[in-house]
Order: C-alpha cells, then structure tokens, then sequence
C-alpha cells in the first residue's frame, strides 16, 4: 500500500513522539515485548511506534501511552484552552454588544 507523502514538520514530529516513547519505555526498565503484551499489539507494531511510523493508528499509540501512565497528555493535545489560534479566531466574531430578547426584558423589569 502506498502512502502519501506526509509534510516534512509532520514526520519530524512523529518521529520525536515515536523516540520520546521508546525513552519513556526504557526509563521504566520495561522490555519491548512486555510493553507490547500490556498494550494488546504485536511487537512489531511497538516497533513501528517508537519509529514514529506514520501508518500505525492512533489507538495503538494511544494504549502504549496508557500503559506507560501517559494517556492524559493525548487527552490534553487539541484541549480548548491550548487552542490559542482557534481561540483568537473565535474572539473576532464575538458580538460587539449582548442585548437581551425583548420578552426577556419585560420580565426582568416586572413590566
């Protein structure tokens, strides 16, 4: 199967994730095989992972990170409050002013 070709910043970045794996793995004192067992994959996709392979899928990283005690910073990844581009994007279209609908206002008023 062929696949496409991925930005270059795009493959960087997973072979950074794919080499901060094997660090954290290894900083655990835990073997290849046994990390794969936990994780319910092959060893060879556990190899693929700590290549930063780019055609493994995203739940097999996302169980080697659990079991590495890691899940909460994929859970935190695209998060809101890190967002700071979709954010500002979401400030330019704020109303300028909020004015309550009329039916409202006859009722906060006791009118």
């Amino acid at each position: 199967m062929e696949y496409l070709r991925l930005p270059l910043p795009v493959q960087k970045a997973m072979r950074k994730l794919g080499s901060d794996i094997s660090d954290a793995r290894r900083r655990r004192r835990i073997t290849v095989k046994l990390l794969a067992q936990r994780a319910d994959i092959a060893t060879r996709t556990l190899n693929k992972i700590e290549k930063g392979e780019c055609s493994v899928a995203i739940g097999s990283y996302a169980s080697v990170l659990f079991v590495l005690g890691m899940i909460g910073r994929l859970q935190e990844l695209v998060d809101s409050s890190h967002d700071m581009i979709g954010r500002e994007l979401e400030e330019e279209h704020l109303p300028k002013r909020v004015r309550l609908p009329k039916n409202l206002k006859m009722e906060n008023t006791g009118e």
